[in-house]
């Protein structure tokens, strides 16, 4: 392995006030859950900022998102904590998350030599655009490692040959293990093994260069071609151990003609790949995103 050394990130410019929380809740519909919630909140002289919900009749499952203020946030957050347990776990059997904004997800972003991904998200983290810290980046090759050195980023190069991806997965973990809270592949080009998925112990977002569930594998825009496809397309999507079949996040598309060449493709669906990663990226730092089985519950 090969360490960068650099000087500690730029903090991003985007701010959550220090006082305001996200509150998740799941599990099956029941009348008066979203009472509960408002109560126990207000009970507290929090104030709720916004509250979506979505409910599944087939199924009965239920989902909230919170947002909700309250002054001396950080105090309080135990014993509100305390009661959801009380009053949601117990009264309703439901399963909740409560976070504290202000202090933002720390995130690593795997990648290899294609770089437009990894730019972006580093570009839209410096910009202020993604809540989020970057604790490093992890790559297979060491291209990349100038350009995030401006950046202010951590770079580990860790080399993964062969067919056997152990001692680099072993690597991995210990330079993930309690030091991030997700994980971005940004157009990392190997798979992950289940064993490596089970031992980092956070969520993995993929972003995929094609509109799955078509054209999965490697070469999608040469195959996509061959098809004569109209649209061409990326999927963000999170990492199981079927490849390619996680829970998808977001997806996006482009116009195409017969007149465009492989190239051209590739080239239009980069800027879609960046759009729908940085998206997604977004959209789970900011707590909208929920699994449910291999969906997700997307609140905007």
């Amino acid at each position: 392995m090969t360490v960068i050394q650099t000087s500690p990130a730029r903090a991003s410019s985007l701010r959550t006030p220090a006082h305001q929380a996200s509150l998740i809740v799941q599990g099956t519909d029941r009348v008066g859950i979203v009472g509960a919630v408002g109560t126990l909140l207000s009970r507290r002289g929090a104030n709720i900022i916004c509250l979506d919900q979505h409910s599944v009749p087939e199924s009965g499952a239920f989902f909230q998102r919170t947002i909700f203020s309250l002054d001396g946030l950080q105090a309080a957050l135990p014993e509100i904590s305390h009661e959801l347990r009380h009053e949601l776990a117990t009264d309703f059997e439901l399963s909740f998350t409560l976070r504290d904004l202000s202090v933002p997800k720390r995130v690593a972003i795997f990648a290899s030599k294609s770089d437009h991904c990894l730019l972006d998200l580093l570009w839209r983290h410096r910009r202020g655009e993604l809540p989020v810290s970057i604790a490093m980046v992890i790559s297979n090759h060491p291209d990349t490692a100038e350009e995030v050195r401006t950046f202010g980023i951590p770079f580990f190069h860790v080399p993964s040959m062969g067919p056997d991806k152990s001692a680099a997965e072993a690597e991995h973990i210990r330079l993930l293990k309690d030091n991030v809270d997700f994980v971005v592949l940004a157009r990392y080009m190997q798979i992950l093994s289940g064993d490596f998925i089970q031992q980092v112990g956070v969520p993995i977002i993929n972003i995929h260069h094609s509109f799955l569930p078509a054209f999965i594998g490697a070469g999608p825009y040469a195959k996509a071609r061959e098809r004569g496809v109209k649209l061409i397309g990326a999927t963000a999507h999170y990492v199981t151990e079927d490849l390619d079949e996680g829970p998808i996040i977001e997806q996006d598309v482009a116009r195409a003609t017969h007149a465009d060449t492989t190239a051209d493709l590739m080239r239009r669906g980069a800027d879609v790949e960046r759009a729908v990663l940085s998206r997604a990226v977004l959209w789970h730092a900011e707590d909208r995103v929920i699994r449910h089985g291999n969906h997700t519950i997307v609140f905007s």
